[in-house]
């Protein structure tokens, strides 16, 4: 099985939600570890390591490499020394779940914000970052603020953006529009019209992993975006489930439906998987037009369809859609990930912490996420994005961020975890027929 390499957001996703019933394993092989392998890190505890060192945990992935030298520069100009614990991706959530509040908790560790971190704030886990911002203002500047948000928890940061950004992203094919005589949608009619144009070409208009539901819940994100705007969504957060019966829930649900009996997303989209490739091969052999995906989706095509993201390849913005009231320069996705620092750390050990984050401001950290294939989430990037390996796309994709008014955090990482199965389960259900639109509302208002 290929992963997106380098899209810790992705592989988190397809290695550890998409198969939700291996959670409850993964757990109790974490907790064992937590008192065994975890203990061999080098830490005494945040604040008290045995040897002085700082530890700092990282998402182990083709993007590691990038945090290996942020950690080699770093430790040429501290007398504290940083320490790279790389965890493997199967499993980190758990992992850092059970380390927290234990003696062998990182003193900076790698996150997805909104709800990975959202309960370590309820316990007063973690540092909060905004003194620091307004003791150093260029550090909160040096981030696109929709970003640098998205890492904050109830208006309090306690994050700072540490990879690549990672929106959703409308693709198509190329040849198989030109072949069809198409143009990308530019609007809702014109997407709808699409859909018939290429269903009278034999090809299926939207590639769609119907195994793996968050794929499917990158539409629903979208059009409940669209259709009330990004407020919507912040109001379930802040509110709870009760705020589910807001009508562009209903709208969005209705279009999915729509959509789904227009044969948008084709007769066996239910038996497509993402995690082996499935949806994404359909789509660069010319079976499918469109996929809905993450930015990651250029960086899997490029690995296991090289010829096709080298030219065949498009991308365009999600449409707006018809009476809606939601911003269409917003977007969704995965923001970034994030370095938090643990709240136990103190003296001169926090200090130490505070200058280890900050140096993901830097240029040179920049530079190496763009040598690694990503685009930074820092304000200041665009001249280096010419030595990004497809510029046209990392142009694109650093605009599509910068200008939107809004970045939401994909729902299944911004809600507590324990909201992460039944969400994924109601969405499939509204996208398999088994809930109309009104019964999905109602499927997540009883979350």
């Amino acid at each position: 099985m290929r992963i997106p390499r380098s899209r810790a957001g992705a592989r988190s996703r397809a290695r550890s939600w998409s198969r939700s019933t291996l959670r409850a394993s993964t757990l109790a092989a974490a907790l064992l570890l937590a008192g065994t392998a975890l203990a061999g890190c080098g830490s005494g505890g945040p604040g008290g390591s045995d040897d002085g060192s700082l530890d700092v945990w990282v998402y182990q992935d083709a993007s590691t490499k990038v945090q290996r030298e942020v950690v080699k520069r770093f430790n040429k100009t501290s007398d504290i020394k940083a320490k790279l614990t790389q965890v493997p991706g199967e499993g980190y959530s758990d992992k850092m779940r059970t380390s927290m509040g234990t003696p062998n908790a990182p003193d900076v560790f790698f996150n997805w914000g909104g709800g990975s971190i959202s309960d370590f704030v309820k316990k007063d886990m973690l540092l909060g970052l905004d003194p620091a911002m307004a003791k150093d203002p260029e550090l909160k500047k040096a981030f696109i603020p929709t970003i640098l948000d998205a890492g904050a928890i109830d208006g309090k940061h306690y994050g700072i953006p540490m990879r690549g950004m990672q929106p959703v992203i409308l693709f198509y094919n190329k040849d198989v529009f030109t072949d069809a005589g198409a143009r990308p949608p530019k609007s809702w009619d014109d997407l709808l019209k699409l859909i018939d144009t290429f269903k009278g070409e034999g090809v299926t208009p939207f590639a769609l992993a119907g195994t793996d539901p968050w794929t499917e819940l990158m539409w629903v994100e979208y059009l409940v975006d669209r259709y009330g705007g990004a407020g919507v969504f912040q109001k379930i957060q802040s509110q709870g489930m009760a705020a589910w019966d807001d009508p562009a829930v209903l709208k969005a649900a209705q279009t999915i439906k729509d959509l789904v009996d227009r044969g948008a997303f084709g007769k066996n989209y239910k038996s497509v998987n993402y995690t082996a490739d499935g949806a994404s091969t359909l789509f660069a052999k010319g079976k499918a037009a469109m996929h809905l995906m993450g930015s990651w989706e250029y960086a899997n095509q490029k690995a296991n369809q090289p010829a096709f993201a080298k030219s065949g390849l498009g991308w365009t913005t999600f449409p707006a859609v018809p009476g809606g009231s939601g911003d269409p320069k917003s977007v969704v996705g995965n923001p970034t990930n994030y370095w938090s620092v643990n709240a136990k750390v103190k003296g001169d050990k926090q200090k130490a912490a505070l200058e280890f984050v900050k140096f993901a401001a830097r240029q040179d950290y920049s530079g190496d996420l763009i040598a690694n294939g990503d685009v930074p989430a820092t304000s200041d990037a665009t001249s280096l994005l010419g030595k990004h390996e497809n510029p046209d796309y990392a142009r694109f994709q650093y605009d599509l961020v910068k200008r939107a008014p809004d970045f939401t955090l994909s729902w299944d990482q911004a809600l507590p975890a324990k909201y992460t199965p039944p969400l994924h389960t109601t969405v499939q259900k509204l996208f398999n027929g088994q809930l109309s639109p009104a019964g999905f509302v109602d499927a997540l208002k009883g979350m």
